[in-house]
């Protein structure tokens, strides 16, 4: 199968076969080349087979490839390209050169589709590729090796090859192309780390491009396909070693350091009294402290994940320096010692604006002290040490246009339907609003906001018409909240509220704030406090009624980033991404599909359990709920996650925000139609659905192949009885038994995994940059008229709104991780769009064009966003200062863009 394209890498590739290589073996050789047996045993007792088996099906293949009888024979030929580190120092091109030039580099098993008579197992034949020197493709970091083969010509079409790597390092394979069959050239896409065989004798097995349900498989590689999946199960002992491929899954027990600070332990989230997904294994020790918690691995030292999980080097690079600009950013409290010895906050609105407009600038003594104290590295140095300011901040989109929209209540309605996390706002369907909590615990669970205190804010119109005319809607943290609140009330410097957030969405399309309800929990010595603030047309009541949306923001920035953000896309995607190594082999064809949707997430998770969502880490320090942070996103996952309900669909129709409609193309309609959110990722959803159902009817178009496929059976049964054990009685878990069910449990991961995270993850820094609009956490309850220092509110309101935002190392910290996350790497893979270096990705001439008409589609549903964004129509998206919604337009360049949809969650 050809692919033609304009990529001049894929151009290349694609006429491999035209160019004269090198013979590496001479084209006439008789002799076998033959490698000890032991050189090809896998590891399947290792994974629970069987050690006392008499011979594995490579051994019988070793045979196989003695006992044939010579015939008519062909010459071909085996192309292998490997991918050499971008940025090569002396010692690596000396070594490399020095391996290829007296080294038996590459041992190459190539294994027949048909069984050979007398063994059962594929025909096979041998070959290496000697130490010559390779020849450079047109891409600089490509290289080509060949390896000759001798072949009967009653062999059949190869189907599997073998690597043994003899070298002392890994190398990447990017795939081998065998050329002389005339089935034309056959390509073996690889893009994975072969390891050495000093460091695991087993050899590599990859398979052609062609996809196969299980029982299609050919029978010459039908037990390669069974020991290959064996091979990267593990048996959930040991610990894992960074050069292995072993997929197992753990609880997350290495959240905290008992060991080294007490105040540092942390539970273990998975398990009856605190359910959460599970985790990639990776097998520590257990802590001194803690036989229930592992050990850790602190930075920069790395955290396993499975080998080929890790990042390519230019995402490698660009995380480097995204990591050397955060190291930038968090210099900026340096300003905070040329004033005080401690954190101080902002004292007024002008100290925020110095980090877009001057940045900081150190004397040449406060050089010294930062670079001697950080420890910084020789870079920061050097900029440190030319006097060079630390760096500014870009001005977040969501001021740009207009420094005082945050002010407004319209903007933080917009943000409700158009932000960052505009996935919590719905319906108020019933009325009075009642909590779902333990009365006994919690108190009475009536809403102080009454029918009469909202009836004043509906210009007329009573509730119950509001009601049925859907144009009430409610922002409700009351119940996710209130339960830690007294927790969180007891860190130093924090101070929180459980709040409910009334909306009213008027007549002329406008969505306003009408109600804030801000609870406190009963205690020992006090009864529940439920306090309702509404706008008011006093100064004093303004600036009580932007402290209680300040503290509505800072609820909504804590939920965001701990549930809908890391909870229900990165922490509940990894378990699809571990059954699908283990229980699908890399020819199924839902595996093939799902493949570019697991790049990078394993090892952004890992990054985020050692840095951010740690003991003391980041997330802790920035937000709201502190140590108690995963405890919340645990909560969350048992009360309010369901599988059934991440569909973007089922979503919308749950929180009230559209409903059913069989005549609109995912068949719901929306509610309030200028929902930017909802209205561009229901176009992205319903590409993804078409493009998944074609896929699936493509391949199984048997009635009963669904249920008759056993690598599907058992990856959907490990999803929900190991990935999701906590949950997996549920009964809510959608069946698995036609066509219509895999399309709609593929459509929801792949939209988790791309749309979804896109939707939540890019706009953080674009809609999070400006501490006042969107408060991490609030260090200071609303003054009441009781309190002491309310004499000094009514004096100075803004300094006491200003204390109690984050202090300006709490805020330059959160802007640094924001700015970080919503970067696009310059190797990112969007939607719709191939990796050259993936090209042969299946050989398959219809699925290709299925995904070409996806990809025009994608590009059809750009032009329509962009379409939108200048509809004047569309408030909330389009006029005065506003920003254009991008979030969800398909394609984006590198860097903070606040757009673009990567294939997998990769930051």
């Amino acid at each position: 199968m050809q692919i033609h394209t304009s990529t001049p890498m894929l151009a290349l590739n694609s006429n491999l076969c035209l160019r004269p290589y090198p013979v590496v073996l001479a084209s006439n050789r008789r002799r076998r080349n033959k490698f000890p047996a032991s050189t090809w045993r896998r590891a399947a007792a290792v994974s629970g087979g069987d050690k006392t088996q008499a011979s594995s099906p490579l051994e019988r293949m070793e045979k196989a490839s003695a006992l044939r009888v010579d015939d008519d024979e062909i010459q071909v030929k085996a192309v292998v390209s490997i991918r050499k580190k971008m940025k090569e120092n002396i010692a690596d091109r000396l070594r490399d050169q020095w391996v290829n030039a007296f080294a038996q580099g590459i041992h190459i098993h190539l294994i027949s589709q048909q069984i050979h008579p007398l063994t059962n197992s594929g025909k096979s034949v041998q070959s290496y590729v000697r130490g010559w020197l390779p020849k450079p493709s047109n891409v600089a970091y490509i290289v080509e090796y060949t390896a000759d083969f001798t072949v009967p010509s009653n062999f059949g079409c190869p189907g599997a090859v073998l690597i043994t790597n003899l070298h002392g390092k890994e190398f990447y394979l990017v795939e081998i192309i065998v050329h002389g069959f005339s089935e034309g050239p056959i390509f073996f896409p690889a893009n994975t780390w072969i390891h050495s065989r000093n460091r695991n004798p087993e050899s590599r097995i990859i398979f052609n491009n062609q996809a196969y349900l299980p029982s299609q498989t050919p029978a010459g590689i039908k037990d390669l396909r069974r020991d290959d999946l064996l091979s990267i199960r593990g048996n959930q002992h040991g610990q894992r070693m960074l050069h292995e491929r072993i997929y197992d899954y753990a609880t997350y027990n290495d959240l905290g350091n008992p060991d080294k600070d007490e105040e540092l332990s942390r539970p273990v989230l998975g398990g009856h009294e605190r359910p959460y997904p599970r985790r990639c294994r990776t097998g520590r020790s257990p802590t001194l402290s803690d036989p229930l918690s592992e050990s850790r691995i602190e930075k920069p030292h790395p955290v396993y994940v499975p080998r080929d999980e890790t990042f390519e080097e230019i995402k490698q690079n660009t995380f480097s320096a995204g990591r050397l600009k955060a190291l930038f950013h968090n210099l900026l409290p340096s300003l905070a010692a040329t004033l005080s010895s401690s954190d101080i906050p902002f004292k007024c609105f002008s100290d925020i604006d110095k980090l877009y407009i001057d940045g900081v600038r150190l004397t040449d003594e406060e050089h010294k002290g930062v670079v001697e104290n950080l420890l910084v590295g020789k870079v920061m140095k050097q900029v440190l040490s030319a006097g060079e300011s630390l760096l500014k901040y870009e001005i977040p989109a969501a001021i740009k246009g207009d420094k005082f929209a945050w002010l407004r209540d319209n903007e933080f309605s917009r943000q409700a339907l158009a932000g960052v996390n505009p996935v919590n706002i719905e319906l108020l369907k019933e009325f009075p609003i009642h909590s779902k909590l333990d009365p006994a615990v919690y108190g009475p669970p009536e809403s102080a906001i009454t029918k009469e205190l909202l009836e004043q804010e509906l210009g007329g119109m009573s509730l119950e018409q509001v009601i049925e005319e859907k144009r009430l809607f409610i922002l409700d943290y009351h119940d996710m909240l209130l339960p830690f609140i007294e927790k969180m009330n007891s860190l130093p410097e924090r101070k929180a509220y459980a709040s409910r957030t009334i909306f009213f969405y008027t007549k002329t399309g406008i969505l306003r704030p009408i109600a804030i309800e801000l609870s406190l929990p009963q205690t020992h010595s006090s009864p529940p406090n439920k306090r309702v603030y509404t706008q008011g047309h006093d100064a004093t009541t303004h600036w009580i009624w932007n402290l209680a949306k300040a503290h509505v923001s800072s609820n909504d920035a804590g939920i965001h980033q701990l549930v809908n953000h890391w909870l229900r896309t990165h922490a509940c995607m990894e378990p699809y991404i571990v059954a699908t190594h283990r229980q699908l082999s890399s020819v199924h064809p839902i595996y093939k599909l799902l493949h570019p949707h697991m790049r990078y997430t394993l090892e952004i998770n890992a990054l985020a359990r050692q840095n951010l969502i740690n003991g003391g880490g980041i997330i802790e320090a920035s937000f709201s709920p502190g140590k108690y942070a995963m405890e919340l996103s645990s909560a969350a996952y048992k009360n309010v996650w369901r599988f059934d309900m991440e569909s973007l669909p089922a979503d919308l129709i749950r929180r009230g925000m559209a409903v059913e409609d069989p005549s609109m193309p995912c068949g719901v309609k929306l509610v309030i139609e200028d929902y930017p959110y909802a209205a561009d990722g229901l176009l992205i959803w319903s590409a993804i659905k078409e493009w998944v159902e074609s896929y699936v009817e493509h391949f199984y178009s048997d009635p009963n192949s669904i249920a008759s496929d056993v690598e599907l059976q058992a990856w959907w049964s490990e999803i929900k009885l190991k990935g999701h054990c906590d949950k997996k009685n549920e009964p809510w878990w959608p069946k698995l038994d036609t066509k219509e069910d895999l399309s709609g449990i593929l459509t929801t991961m792949i939209w988790v995994a791309s749309g979804q995270h896109a939707a939540i993850n890019f706009g953080q820094y674009p809609f999070g940059g400006y501490v006042p609009s969107r408060p991490t956490l609030m260090r200071k309850l609303i003054p009441q008229e009781n309190d002491p220092d309310y004499n000094k509110f009514i004096q100075n309101p803004q300094l006491v709104f200003l204390s109690s935002l984050p202090t300006q190392l709490q805020a330059t910290k959160v802007m640094a991780v924001q700015d970080t996350l919503s970067t696009h790497s310059p190797d990112e893979e969007y939607l719709g769009h191939l990796n050259p270096l993936h090209s042969r990705w299946i050989n398959d001439h219809e699925i290709l064009e299925l995904f070409n008409k996806l990809s025009a589609r994608l590009e059809e549903i750009e032009e329509i966003i962009n379409a939108r964004n200048k509809d004047p129509r569309l408030k909330n998206r389009s006029g005065a200062g506003v920003p254009p919604y991008e979030l969800l337009l398909p394609s984006s360049g590198p860097g903070v863009t606040g757009r673009g949809i990567p294939n997998s969650i990769s930051i």
